[in-house]
């Protein structure tokens, strides 16, 4: 099963499939996600999935799923993206230590998606 994150403008962004990749509707895989954390594959950690949002190191919400709870408001634009073909996954480095934890606020980030994961 996979779930579609929309931006605060209710654009579709990427998907997450059950496995915790995150690929862009291109087929390009750019994050996953582990224990409620968003990596890079690079290993950089990036921010945090939790309750159905993509938060920012400073708990911020970048993206979110439908049934995605609390937050801030929100709309859906069902506009069907197309899903390319899946790029070969990218191996997974040595993960960034967790700095902090997830203060959660009920705002949305400065960060695009698109800044969000190519930080």
């Amino acid at each position: 099963m996979t779930n579609t994150f929309y931006d605060e403008f209710g654009s579709p962004k990427a998907y997450i499939e059950d496995d915790g990749n995150i690929f862009l509707f291109n087929g390009e895989c750019v994050a996953y996600v582990l224990n409620d954390l968003v990596y890079r594959f690079s290993g950089k950690h990036l921010g945090f999935f939790k309750d159905g949002w993509i938060r920012d190191l400073d708990g911020k919400c970048v993206v979110f799923i439908k049934s995605a709870k609390k937050g801030p408001e929100r709309r859906v634009k069902d506009i069907g993206r197309v899903k390319e073909p899946k790029s070969k996954i990218p191996d997974k480095k040595s993960r960034e230590i967790m700095l902090k934890n997830l203060e959660v606020k009920e705002v949305w980030s400065e960060l695009t998606f698109i800044q969000f994961y190519d930080q």
